[in-house]
């Protein structure tokens, strides 16, 4: 299986299969039909036709693995490891087994469990590929092998495994992991590794504004701009911490810049939305506001602070409208976070 394939069946595992695999001539028909089916959408079927098969003796070479990745993905994970080790018993040297059981059990939540299973892909295949190693690369991080997870994520994206680079690569992972203080820690020794390298001082000062330390994460993002000087998000970002800090002018000047480099992103446009309203300048606010709300009509917050806005400007009729948005919103937001019964 080609390791881009891996990633697609990690972040959108659905009912279907993708390309078929090599069939022994007895059993292409059913087979077919298996795959047929499951391409359909009738999973129901096409698990029910692979069961028929490897319930015969001897079970067609194949058929544990197809079973495989019809239970994962319908999502029937531990049903989808118990057909993967079926079929590695019948064939060790099935590597796409190896590698799907690996990926099974990292999505059951046992990543360390993984690390075996694609640690032998990785030998057997050393240019398996990017996808491949980012993949190791999670496993290593959930087991705190940090070290390890560094060399997979430097070997996905190119990079010589103890460069700056490197560090912070395992740095931001870490982040996105929401694990900020271990992020931190590897940003620092990013920044020992190349003291002007681009982003650390930006991940450190987002985890600084994440522990309220508004004093440290203005220094950081003084830090980032004297290397970084055209990122957008730094710049936005320091409008942030001058609004915490009740800086107005400094935090419009920083959130200006951010604009005048990138219009993308509604953040930027709800902050100037927030440190208008603060200097009593409702009117302009709302037209801040009011292009974050083009961009992303489903922001709750977005309708709350123009609810405000449309208030302070005495249009209550508008302050009425936002309101029952910003709570139409919240409350959507708040189903989609709901496990699945």
């Amino acid at each position: 299986m080609r390791a881009s394939t891996l990633l697609l069946l990690l972040l959108f595992a659905g009912p279907c299969i993708g390309a078929q695999t090599a069939t022994p001539p007895a059993a292409t028909d059913d087979l077919a039909q298996a795959h047929k089916d499951l391409q359909l959408g009738k999973v129901d079927e096409g698990i029910a036709l692979l069961q028929r098969m490897a319930a015969t003796h001897p079970v067609p070479k194949g058929v544990e693995r197809e079973l495989g990745l019809a239970y994962y993905r319908s999502s029937k994970l531990t049903q989808a490891r118990e057909a993967f080790q079926q079929a590695m018993a019948q064939d060790p040297q099935d590597i796409e087994a190896v590698q799907m059981e690996g990926l099974t059990l990292y999505r059951l939540g046992e990543p360390a469990a993984a690390i075996p299973d694609l640690e032998r892909v990785r030998q057997w295949m050393p240019d398996a590929g990017t996808d491949a190693n980012y993949i190791l690369g999670l496993c290593y991080l959930h087991a705190n092998r940090f070290d390890d997870a560094r060399r997979s994520f430097a070997a996905q994206f190119g990079e010589a495994p103890d460069s700056g680079a490197a560090w912070l690569l395992l740095a931001t992972m870490l982040q996105r992991s929401s694990l900020p203080r271990e992020a931190a820690d590897e940003a620092q020794k990013a920044l020992q590794a190349d003291p002007n390298l681009p982003m650390a001082h930006l991940l450190l000062g987002e985890v600084a504004l994440q522990d309220a330390s508004t004093e440290e994460a203005l220094q950081q993002f003084q830090a980032e701009i004297r290397v970084n000087p055209s990122n957008a998000t730094v710049y936005e970002r320091m409008g942030d911490v001058y609004l915490r800090m009740d800086k107005l002018d400094l935090a419009q000047a920083s959130l200006t810049r951010s604009l005048s480099l990138d219009m993308s992103n509604t953040g930027p446009f709800i902050l100037m939305g927030r440190v208008l309203l603060r200097r009593q300048d409702p009117s302009t606010a709302i037209l801040y506001l009011r292009h974050a709300e083009k961009m992303d009509p489903g922001n709750y917050i977005t309708h709350a602070f123009l609810a405000q806005a449309y208030h302070m400007a005495g249009q209550e009729d508008d302050a009425k409208r936002e309101n029952d948005l910003a709570a139409h919103a919240h409350e959507n937001g708040e189903l989609q976070l709901e496990p699945p019964h």
